[in-house]
């Protein structure tokens, strides 16, 4: 039996390039997991081990692994910073316990890491801080410090000040021991003395310590008298303290360093036994029943518990698909029958490894607070429960946002679309956020994804892993459509064809919804003129035609249908005549509802220097862009902004001729719009050409 207590399942995030990926890399070499440090930049990096993640230099899939420091057992994930890939970073923090959130000590609070700290903040991940790059040109902790407070509203504890800055950063002093951690310019991380402080740093780290530990002190109110009289804690104290605070999500320790010239990473791995919960210290998951309400019942972290376990990612490679599995409660033995709880079907456990990036360790079985991979399971995708087949049980679901974009592709080689269809199918498995669906009109497959390097990403897998040439149509934007106007309307549906017909007569109000309200639907029918049993029947009608809206067959979003009256026929009138009096209702009805079309809004968040500012803002204003703000840093400006996808196609390439190759952007999906009347116009005679060519 191992020691729950010494467990620490964490991961790794931040925005692009602020150095997650290295990170990683120190730490597996400093708990001795690897020998040799890969470097990103050289396309080495231990968990990046994709060939698209090795070329591009980015992580694309969060990889898992483990090691251990000072006797813990370190379940560690490394997570895409990229914002097309924000999927796999939600879900890898819905079964961890803590995490280091990573900033770049000269860019400071990028646009991705406020994404991945709002996902931390509603998984209620605790977690430590670690400023990186301070050996960079440009470089201030204090700054990135502030701008963690201004930025996410979070609160940092300062638990390390740096000694010295960019090229002259040497180390950092430890505010609890009051000692100072100095490496030599050899690069080895093992190299290093503790000594006294800089005595020119003497009333700096007073200062500092002195506002750690009254951050510290209110998480005890008997230490906090003490302290008021004069009293200073006791290291070990202080550290409870600390400990409290950080898995209570009232503050979060922060420390800085260097991952590249391995300067700073020991007292983050300390920081993590010391301060980031075990799995027996978090919130339990809740149990919720198959209609997604909570039970009130909490999957508990514990070995004698009937198993409890959450399937977070699929992932397809030479020796069939790994399903990775976090335990929360219980044992999964080899051989062992699991129920899923979605499927309703048991599965066997055939082989259990322990994954160490794309190298595998066979185990015999795995306990609560584990996170695992489980070769060879059938049905089992993202966001599925497993669980003991005597006690069954669901453990909260995760939820996925719709693509905003997608494509059309085919394979250049007739005979190959079984092959293509099976290598799409997997991928779909691995990645809840991308989506595949076949146009009835032209026969197309059309590949849907969060945005155009995530598609990129899809075709170059497509291509190079499963061996499949395809040719890829121009992107498409998923616009909507909704209504504007309230109608009443009316509809009899009449068909006699010998023997019993078909009669339904319904009258009914069609007007807008609430935006993000959906589709509601109300009867205020009072008396037999439409029974009861035929409103939902009424109700399936309008919500099955909601898939194709009138002006451009894009999905209707954000209405409401209420029945107000209606006939029926004590013979012929049935459900599917009701059903089919409600198409044709929409059909009659949403024209005269004054119909408009929506696109996707995206927050555009853009990062250039100085000098270029300008033709940024001239471009994105070009772009029907809407300028939200503007904050300069110490290396350029960012520049937030409101853009509509169909005009950030291609953006990545202009913004790169704009600013000599230094400007960086995210976007991410924010809301739907109405669409300009020329744009909509556009887009509707466009499609109706598309949809004509297939015909043809």
């Amino acid at each position: 039996m191992t020691d729950l207590a010494k467990y620490r399942n964490i991961g790794i995030f931040a925005h692009v390039d602020a150095g997650k990926t290295t990170t990683t890399e120190r730490i597996l070499k400093l708990t001795g997991k690897i020998h040799k440090t890969g470097e990103v930049h050289e396309g080495e990096a231990t968990t990046d081990f994709m060939d698209q993640e090795r070329e591009r230099g980015i992580t694309i899939q969060s990889a898992a692994t483990s090691c251990y420091w000072n006797d813990h057992r370190f379940n560690i994930i490394d997570t895409p910073g990229h914002v097309d890939f924000t999927i796999e970073v939600y879900r890898s923090l819905k079964v961890l316990d803590g995490g280091i959130g990573v900033f770049c000590g000269s860019g400071g609070v990028e646009p991705q890491s406020e994404t991945n700290w709002r996902y931390a903040n509603d998984s209620e991940v605790a977690r430590v801080i670690f400023i990186n790059k301070l050996d960079r040109l440009g470089a201030n902790f204090y700054k990135v410090v502030e701008q963690v407070k201004k930025v996410l509203g979070a609160n940092p504890v300062v638990m390390v000040l740096p000694i010295g800055e960019e090229e002259k950063f040497t180390g950092v002093v430890d505010l609890l021991t009051r000692k100072a951690w100095v490496w030599d310019e050899s690069g080895d991380p093992m190299k290093y003395t503790i000594q006294e402080p800089p005595a020119e740093m003497a009333d700096l780290v007073e200062e500092w310590r002195e506002k750690m530990i009254e951050t510290a002190v209110e998480q005890d109110d008997a230490m906090m008298e003490q302290y008021l009289e004069g009293n200073e804690p006791s290291i070990d104290d202080i550290r409870r303290c600390i400990r409290k605070g950080t898995i209570a999500l009232d503050f979060f320790p922060t420390y800085c360093g260097s991952a590249f010239k391995n300067k700073g990473v020991q007292l983050v791995l300390d920081a993590v036994v010391d301060y980031l919960p075990s799995p027996t210290e978090v919130t339990p998951q809740p149990e919720v029943d198959l209609e997604g309400n909570e039970t009130g019942e909490f999957a508990i972290v514990d070995v004698d518990k009937p198993l409890r376990a959450l399937a977070f990612k699929i992932m397809d490679d030479r020796f069939g698909a790994l399903t990775f599995i976090r335990i929360y409660s219980g044992k999964l033995e080899k051989g062992s029958n699991v129920l899923n709880t979605f499927t309703g079907k048991t599965e066997r456990i055939g082989r259990i490894v322990e994954m160490h990036a794309d190298e595998r360790v066979e185990l015999s079985s795995a306990q609560a607070g584990d996170i695992v991979a489980v070769i060879g399971m059938k049905n089992v995708q993202t966001g599925h429960t497993l669980c003991d087949p005597k006690f069954p049980a669901t453990l909260e679901p995760m939820v996925f946002p719709d693509p905003v974009i997608s494509i059309a592709v085919a394979p250049k080689d007739k005979g190959a679309s079984e092959k293509m269809g099976i290598a799409i199918g997997k991928m779909v498995q691995e990645d809840p956020s991308f989506r595949v669906e076949t146009d009835e009109d032209s026969g197309e497959t059309i590949l849907k994804g969060m945005g155009e390097l995530h598609l990129d990403i899809k075709i170059d897998i497509l291509r190079r892993t499963h061996g499949v040439d395809v040719t890829v149509g121009k992107p498409q934007v998923a616009y909507r459509e909704t209504i504007t106007q309230r109608v009443e309307d009316s509809y009899t549906h009449k068909k006699q064809t010998g023997g019993s017909g078909q009669f339904a007569k319904i009258d009914y109000v069609v007007e807008p919804g609430e935006p993000g309200s959906g589709y509601v639907f109300e009867s205020s029918v009072t008396g037999g003129n439409v029974p009861r049993e035929f409103w939902p029947a009424v109700q399936k009608g309008f919500q099955i035609s909601m898939d194709r809206g009138v002006l451009a067959g894009y999905p209707c979003l954000d209405f409401k249908v209420t029945l107000m009256d209606g006939g029926f026929h004590p013979v012929d009138s049935s459900a599917i005549a009701y059903e089919l009096a409600a198409r044709a209702g929409y059909r009659q009805s949403m024209p005269k509802a004054g119909p408009q079309l929506m696109e996707p809004i995206m927050k555009v968040d853009v990062f250039t220097p100085e000098d270029n500012v300008g033709d940024v803002i001239g471009d994105l204003n070009r772009r029907r862009g809407m300028i939200k703000s503007q904050e300069p840093s110490s290396t350029g400006i960012r520049i937030k902004s409101e853009i509509p996808l169909s005009e950030m196609f291609g953006y990545i390439g202009d913004l790169r001729t704009m600013t000599s190759g230094r400007g960086q952007f995210s976007m991410e999906f924010l809301h739907y719009m109405p669409c300009p009347r020329n744009v909509a116009e556009q887009v509707i005679k466009e499609t109706k050409e598309r949809e004509a060519a297939a015909k043809k």
